[in-house]
């Protein structure tokens, strides 16, 4: 009974389960969680006050309402304002592009491909398919090649990102979100490329076509959950 108090009062501070199964099992002490929670509900308090401010701000107006609210007349850098408040719109409908698009989602496909080449070298022939019709390799290269996987998606965060971005003009906070989605979707290709010559390799499959479906299936099923969360979320405002 004394323990779930103690729970129970550390959730009120806004400490998380996780962190006081911690705290129980030492990993951290209760010194160390506090003066952890201390700073976050320090951020919090600051964010918090600049949205109480802009909120006053607004009601000074003589009439305020939803048709007639200029975002820009509040607010004079949109891209730096967006970016601040990124963890906000995590929780949005946009999540799933947060999760696809983030830099730890390049660094697993970057690491799946440099792991799953460097697995099955050894069971490799001298020489891998790099293109393919009907069943039939019609391009072959050094098994080395294999490694080009992860260094391709290198280049395409490094080098063809900053392309993708300025040549689509997407000059907004939501156009950052999906130029990333787009780099790490393309990593997921080369990923997929790569698996696929290995199974060609070894007769498992003959044609790119079950690549593309696997492909399009999974890019399809994010975009849908996207989509009915943001229809969810649509219902909810309404």
């Amino acid at each position: 009974m004394e323990n779930i108090k103690k729970i129970a009062y550390l959730r009120t501070l806004g400490i998380s389960i996780e962190d006081i199964r911690s705290i129980i099992s030492e990993k951290v002490t209760l010194q160390e969680m506090l003066e952890k929670q201390k700073e976050v509900l320090k951020n919090q308090i600051t964010d918090l006050n600049k949205a109480k401010l802009m909120c006053e701000k607004m009601l000074d107006e003589e009439s305020i309402s939803y048709e007639k609210l200029q975002v820009e007349q509040y607010i004079t850098d949109l891209h730096d304002y967006w970016k601040d408040n990124r963890t906000v719109f995590k929780l949005d409908s946009v999540s799933f592009l947060y999760i696809w698009g983030s830099m730890l989602t390049w660094t697993m496909l970057t690491a799946l491909c440099l792991i799953i080449g460097a697995l099955s070298y050894s069971k490799l022939p001298t020489e891998i398919p790099v293109q393919w019709s009907k069943g039939v390799a019609t391009s072959l290269v050094n098994k080395n090649w294999i490694f080009i996987c992860p260094v391709i998606c290198i280049i395409i965060r490094y080098l063809l990102k900053p392309f993708i971005y300025a040549k689509l003009q997407m000059n907004n906070y939501y156009g950052e979100i999906i130029t990333e989605y787009l780099t790490n979707y393309m990593c997921f290709i080369v990923l997929s490329v790569e698996i696929f010559s290995i199974l060609f390799t070894f007769g498992v499959v003959k044609s790119v076509v079950v690549l593309l479906f696997v492909d399009t299936a999974i890019f399809i099923g994010l975009l849908v959950v996207g989509l009915v969360k943001m229809d969810l979320r649509g219902k909810e405002v309404l």
